[in-house]
């Protein structure tokens, strides 16, 4: 069991004895290429082992169907993972995408091209992106089924900032093609 930080609580980094609030985040995870639930396994499970990552829960698993992908694109597995964090954006950005590359996530210029991996951050506390690189909240979470969806099984009154409450827009959202998938379950760790 992963022991949860106090979120009162600010760390110090032991060398620099500089101060990191503890935030929470939230990852949405996503595969439709290869061993799709071995996949988002091993993603929990690196999630897991990043330092100042505490992992708190990981939602059900959900089959869905692509959204504005190529025509063809095999159905996904979504889920998402709630987790405490001193990092900041930036990092758990690095850590994201170096995720990704260890399970061959192959980039393109094809906009929603399939994908072994896609790690995204959705929100990290209330820090807010608008970098290329970098964009916080998720500039496409709010209207997002197979994120708002796995998110609200786990935490039915978030908010997403500046977008709302995750009931009321996963209410406006289109679940067609947003299945449960109850024989398929994520580890914590």
């Amino acid at each position: 069991m992963t022991e949860t930080p106090n979120p009162h609580m600010i760390s110090t980094d032991t060398l620099t004895g500089e101060m990191h609030p503890i935030r929470r985040a939230v990852v949405a995870l996503g595969s439709n290429l290869g061993d799709r639930l071995a996949s988002l396994q091993g993603a929990v499970e690196a999630l897991a082992d990043t330092p100042e990552v505490w992992l708190t829960d990981v939602s059900p698993v959900y089959e869905t169907e692509p959204v504005d992908a190529p025509e063809g694109s095999e159905l996904y597995l979504n889920a998402v993972v709630l987790f405490d964090t001193t990092l900041s954006a930036a990092r758990l950005m690095d850590r994201a995408l170096a995720i990704e590359d260890t399970f061959d996530r192959e980039r393109s210029d094809v906009k929603n091209a399939p994908r072994t991996l896609d790690v995204d951050l959705v929100v990290v506390g209330d820090r807010r992106s608008d970098e290329d690189w970098l964009r916080l909240p998720h500039p496409k979470a709010h209207q997002r089924a197979f994120v708002l969806q796995p998110w609200h099984d786990l935490e039915p009154d978030a908010t997403i900032p500046d977008a709302g409450p995750i009931a009321d827009l996963l209410a406006k959202a289109d679940r067609h093609g947003v299945t449960k998938r109850d024989d398929l379950v994520l580890d914590l760790q």
